[in-house]
């Protein structure tokens, strides 16, 4: 069992106890956002740490057609 810290830009995103380690360029979800293994840190026999990018998430804003709205 290992102690998997996960990582963004010096930021702990979350620290779990799992059975084995992400190796690099591997797909998570981390926090139900997409993150993708970007470096493998072993700190000691138990700890690992492992840096993460997220990919961005463009949010597109719906443009509601106010035409059918009653005039007053």
């Amino acid at each position: 069992m290992f102690v998997v810290s996960f990582f963004e830009n010096r930021n702990i995103l979350l620290t779990q106890l799992l059975k084995s380690v992400p190796s690099e360029g591997e797909e998570l979800k981390i926090k139900g956002r997409k993150a993708k293994v970007s470096n493998v840190n072993s700190i000691d026999e138990k700890n690992v740490h492992v840096q993460v990018v997220i990919e961005t998430v463009n949010k597109s804003k719906i443009v509601l057609d106010n035409t059918k709205k009653k005039k007053k």
